[in-house]
């Protein structure tokens, strides 16, 4: 493409310019042609602006040089008219005129002139006039290629911009197939999932998997940054945590008698942290919210590794948060973890939520925070599973 471009650029240059030159006088226009003749211009002739025009029409010049006063249309009633006509590159146009008022000069130029010349016309000085004219219709040609090559750039990108678009569609599905069930009833107890990245893809996952016939374990997870890096991350860690391979999750351990029981949360986060710096060897780390919840005692353990703090909403409607913080995994090496317990009452609900939510802003620019989470919290108390998660916050 370079070179067909420069190609075109040797032959453009190559070709003398057309100078068009409109004179109700024969005199005139024959002297203006010898003179642009000379200085190597291609010259076509016209009596009056309407020939003018209809030339205009069907071959565009470069240049038009128009007397000012002329029988019929005037030389600024033809500049209107040309400057209206649909070119592919701009058209020079010089005004012939013995006016020198300067309000004459004025509503030349709104007309659309580019530029005057006084008669009877000097040869240096056309010469010297069109030279600067040149400059312009130069320039013009210049920044109309960029402006294509631009263009066509543009549209190469516009392009890759739409496939990459299409496989992030396909991988935002990819990602929420990760979530393979967003409800499941354990008799006496509900676990509602819900995942809703704030692009196609993101670094968040939730999921739970059971421990034993009256334990789950149910986590949710946050890699750093956005896109596909992240997602690709969430994604492996989810096959630590995966509930379809017992033997595959580090969050359980098999006994001596061949059932599986779980890792205390703190020891989990700890082998997570160990597996991202000794397998994964990424930049990227991410938060973790585990909770092992006894689905008969109600009692729960859990570890805040980075991830906003966990809340219950108790059945009386009190909310209360759990925890002080935690270091995020794969952050320090030799980051250690801290379990936290409390105990589910009848009609209590555990909720783990990612930073999306608590960093959420308000059309005035606020974050929901802590305080602004309890509202929602309460304000949604009403309804249940799913229906709870997916709810728009009521009005205060």
């Amino acid at each position: 493409m370079a070179k067909a471009r420069l190609a075109m650029k040797q032959e453009d240059a190559s070709q003398p310019r057309r100078v068009l030159v409109v004179d109700d006088s024969r005199m005139e226009r024959r002297i203006l042609s010898s003179q642009l003749a000379r200085a190597g211009y291609l010259v076509e002739e016209a009596n009056s602006a309407e020939e003018a025009l209809v030339l205009c029409a069907q071959d565009p010049p470069d240049f038009v040089l128009s007397d000012w006063v002329m029988p019929g249309m005037s030389g600024i009633e033809f500049c209107q008219a040309f400057r209206q006509m649909d070119r592919a590159h701009y058209g020079y146009f010089l005004l012939l005129t013995s006016k020198n008022e300067k309000n004459d000069v004025a509503v030349g130029l709104e007309s659309g002139a580019d530029d005057f010349l006084a008669k009877p016309v000097n040869g240096e000085e056309l010469r010297a006039r069109l030279s600067a004219g040149e400059r312009i219709l130069r320039m013009e040609r210049e920044l109309q290629e960029k402006n294509q090559m631009l263009g066509s750039a543009l549209r190469e990108l516009q392009g890759l911009y739409d496939s990459i678009d299409r496989d992030l569609v396909e991988a935002c599905k990819l990602q929420q197939s990760l979530v393979k069930e967003t409800f499941r009833s354990f008799g006496n107890a509900q676990v509602s999932l819900l995942l809703r990245s704030s692009g196609h893809v993101g670094g968040d996952l939730v999921g739970f998997f059971p421990i034993n016939a009256r334990r789950v374990g149910i986590y949710g997870i946050d890699v750093a940054g956005h896109g596909i890096t992240s997602a690709l991350m969430a994604a492996r860690i989810s096959g630590y945590l995966s509930g379809a391979s017992p033997e595959q999750n580090v969050a359980l351990v098999q006994t001596e008698f061949g059932i599986y029981d779980a890792r205390d949360p703190a020891e989990l986060a700890a082998t997570l942290n160990r597996l991202v710096f000794e397998e994964l060897r990424t930049e990227s780390y991410f938060t973790l919210i585990y909770a092992d919840v006894d689905l008969i005692s109600g009692e729960v353990a859990l570890v805040q590794a980075g991830h906003p703090m966990p809340a219950i909403l108790r059945h009386d409607g009190a909310v209360e948060f759990l925890g002080t913080g935690g270091l995020p995994i794969g952050l320090i090496e030799e980051a250690s973890y801290e379990t936290i317990t409390a105990v589910l009452r009848p009609g209590d609900r555990l909720l783990l939520g990612s930073d999306g939510i608590t960093e959420a802003s308000s059309p005035a620019g606020q974050m929901l925070g802590e305080a602004g989470l309890a509202s929602l919290i309460t304000s949604g108390a009403h309804l249940r599973g799913t229906a709870f998660l997916e709810s728009p916050p009521r009005p205060a």
